[in-house]
């Protein structure tokens, strides 16, 4: 088959089309041609340039999200599956650890991903456990899949099971326009509250906006806390939904909580290192959250949600797996709104 091979940490042109096995699946697992595959600017960009963490082995094929159709199973798997349409979940859990039996998986203290500690999507075919697929509805195709199935189960996660976000509270939503805050703004208003949009820039703004947020401000050219604060009648939000952690966007969004207020945080991009008030954090009760995992069971949930309309993906363009390298550059220059899928059936 053929795959996006990464051998050694680099730019975009360390990716490489190559030649290689097609994969054999274990007993309980599936083979699923692979349809669409998204582009992510963590899970890929920062793995390919060595910014991820360090347990990397190659030769490793990214990809954490394909979508597809089962070609074949593996003998403890029943044969029916033969010819699914199927979205894979990445995270793979022991089920054996004290949170999986807690039902707290998404902290399970074992967990493997596809496409960082396997090989992954960038490629005509990919093995993954059975258990880790579920069906596409009938009405999305397999790009919407992908990006569904990536990002609204953890806004899901971050938002209703972490933050205990209710109808009628405030939320404001970082990065609105990315891939996870879109769907935070998506899922936020699912859940019944009033959503400001945070984006960098007034075009970001207006896609956030066309998500279903009731407001929206341009954090890099107005006073983010300032404006939460006009809006709110000076309360603040009740949660905000962070996933950037760009210490000089970090105070403005904490400074925007209302008394005991509630910030949940998944990722990363915009440097890690923030400064943190703890006088204020306790003196005003409020909580930080960290919690990048989602819930299997929050998979088929959202898919359906997107089946209905109720929830859209953001998707920028499609492109051939060929085409790999260049998706990566785009993303690096910040070119694209919305999510860029790559579809090795295209090659």
């Amino acid at each position: 088959m053929k795959a996006i091979v990464l051998r050694e940490f680099g730019g975009p042109d360390a990716l490489r089309l190559e030649e290689v096995p097609t994969p054999t699946p274990a007993p309980d697992e599936v083979l699923v041609q692979v349809h669409s595959v998204s582009v992510n600017r963590t899970l890929d960009l920062k793995v390919r340039q060595g910014k991820y963490r360090s347990n990397i082995k190659f030769p490793l094929v990214l990809g954490v999200d394909p979508s597809g159709v089962v070609v074949e199973a593996g003998s403890d798997v029943n044969q029916s599956r033969i010819g699914d349409r199927v979205a894979i979940f990445s995270s793979i859990r022991c089920s054996t650890c004290s949170f999986c039996k807690a039902g707290e998986e998404d902290v399970c203290s074992y967990t493997t991903l596809i496409g960082l500690d396997r090989w992954g999507g960038y490629a005509e075919y990919v093995a993954v456990p059975a258990g880790n697929t579920t069906l596409i509805p009938p009405k999305l195709s397999f790009a919407e899949a992908t990006v569904i199935t990536r990002h609204v189960p953890t806004a899901f996660n971050l938002l209703e099971n972490k933050a205990y976000l209710k109808a009628g509270e405030w939320v404001l939503v970082m990065g609105a326009a990315g891939g996870l805050g879109s769907s935070g703004v998506q899922v936020g208003k699912f859940l019944g509250a009033k959503v400001i949009a945070g984006a960098g820039s007034d075009e970001r703004v207006a896609a956030a906006l066309s998500y279903g947020a009731d407001f929206g401000i341009n954090y890099r050219r107005e006073n983010l806390e300032q404006e939460v604060l006009r809006i709110t009648k000076g309360r603040g939000v009740d949660v905000v939904f962070e996933n950037i952690a760009d210490p000089t966007l970090w105070p403005g969004s904490f400074n925007s909580l209302a008394h005991a207020g509630r910030m949940v945080t998944a990722g990363a991009h915009g440097g890690g290192k923030v400064t943190l008030n703890v006088q204020q954090l306790y003196l005003r009760r409020l909580r930080i959250i960290g919690a990048p995992g989602s819930l299997f069971r929050d998979v088929g949930r959202s898919l359906e949600a997107a089946a209905s309309g109720k929830i859209r993906a953001g998707i920028d363009r499609v492109m051939p797996l060929r085409e790999a390298a260049t998706a990566h550059r785009l993303i690096e220059e910040n070119q694209t709104l919305g999510k860029i899928i790559l579809d090795p059936t295209l090659d």
